[in-house]
């Protein structure tokens, strides 16, 4: 850490400068070995390249951390300790500031967990929780363990959806910025020269003629529609009633709307059976459940589905006959519930559709490129076949 002081030396000269240090106290020190006298000392947060390029921490670093923290905490380290040892192992500002605030409400007698709670951005409301329920236990390298692996195969299960989209999502915006570049600055080019020898234009080349005119003259409006859009999407997207209908669409979109909606079922499913095998209680793991899983459908049913429980009925009341819960989740669920084993079936479902997101999002990938293939060369073509025609009769007439 750093810190910013002002002082004097012996002879009474008065100084300022900086200083890097573990904690204040040792700043003090090495400065009084100094030979110097401090008026001031405060932390000072360096506004430098590093804090810029780790405003959040990127997954791979937190799943190595919770399996560095659990390790030494299995090998018999006090939590104060350990946690001191992961401030200087991560290299990331916002995780190393975290911690060292964690290592400051420890000392003062506070549990790992409600540390954890006092910096929600960084530590997630599944983490804390689960952390609590394994201090209560003893078993915090264990759950710490079990954590990693959690977020490791979330992390997974959302880049093989991302994946699936990315294909699409870059060959579209190849397609489009392709076809502004061709009719602003290629098209107009040969309007001239059509003109200059008085051929007659076909009519699909006039009409993509016409198209590049508009596109050349406001181009710019199209870039403010966007904007717009985007503006105004961010904004309607803190109503309820209209998230809750981007979430529909997402999870009935064509093809990819099957992945986004079995990777919504993978993060629940994991999420409850990992809380209810931690014996964290069930109206809790609901609600925690349906904070983590960031979809409105799925919110409102397993909200649904706390009130049941909360009256005495079963999970699966208000699951039924949703389009968003498949008969195998419903069945699953009611089994782990007249047996006992509600987290190991939930555990089940979880394995099941993770292996369908997989399968899924390969052959969506498989069937996606061939067709972006050919609507990129429909669009393409079709611009340069525009330009191309009338240009064999012009060429008939100069010969």
């Amino acid at each position: 850490m750093n810190y910013q002081y002002s002082g004097k030396r012996l002879s009474g000269q008065k100084i300022k400068g900086k200083i890097e240090a573990d904690s204040k106290d040792d700043a003090l020190q090495s400065l009084e070995k100094k030979g110097l006298y401090i008026f001031d000392i405060t932390e000072t947060k360096p506004w430098n390249k590093d804090i810029l390029l780790n405003k959040r921490i990127k997954n791979k670093e937190f799943v190595i951390f919770l399996r560095q923290y659990s390790t030494l905490i299995h090998a018999g380290i006090s939590i104060s300790a350990a946690t001191k040892t992961m401030i200087k192992q991560t290299n990331n500002y916002v995780l190393r500031n975290a911690l060292t605030d964690i290592t400051k409400n420890l000392e003062q007698g506070q549990s790992l967990s409600k540390s954890m709670e006092r910096q929600p951005k960084v530590f997630p409301l599944l983490l804390v929780n689960m952390t609590r329920a394994g201090e209560a236990s003893g078993k915090l390298n264990e759950i710490l363990s079990q954590m990693a692996d959690y977020y490791e195969k979330e992390y997974r299960n959302k880049q093989k959806v991302l994946s699936a989209m990315l294909y699409p999502s870059v060959v579209g915006v190849i397609t489009f910025l392709l076809s502004i570049f061709l009719l602003v600055f290629i098209v107009p080019q040969f309007v001239s020269m059509f003109n200059s020898f008085g051929e007659e234009i076909p009519a699909f080349t006039q009409l993509i003629l016409s198209v590049s005119d508009i596109v050349a003259e406001f181009w710019w409006v199209f870039f403010i529609v966007v904007i717009l859009c985007l503006v105004l999407y961010k904004y309607l997207m803190q109503y309820n009633s209209f998230h809750y209908r981007v979430d529909v669409v997402k999870m009935k979109f064509p093809f990819l709307g099957i992945l986004v909606h079995k990777g919504i079922l993978v993060r629940m499913t994991q999420t409850m059976s990992i809380l209810v095998n931690s014996s964290v209680p069930i109206l809790q793991s609901i609600d925690i459940t349906e904070k983590v899983v960031e979809n409105r459908v799925i919110q409102e049913i397993l909200d649904q589905a706390r009130k049941s429980l909360e009256v005495g009925e079963s999970i699966t009341k208000s699951m039924k006959d949703h389009w968003a819960f498949p008969a195998l989740v419903i069945q699953m669920i009611q089994i782990g519930e007249k047996t006992g084993t509600l987290d190991h079936m939930l555990k089940k479902v979880a394995d099941f559709y993770e292996q369908e997101v997989e399968q899924l999002s390969e052959r969506i990938k498989t069937l996606i490129e061939p067709l972006m293939i050919i609507i990129l060369t429909g669009i393409i073509g079709s611009i340069i076949a525009a330009v191309v025609i009338p240009m064999f009769s012009l060429f008939e007439k100069i010969q």
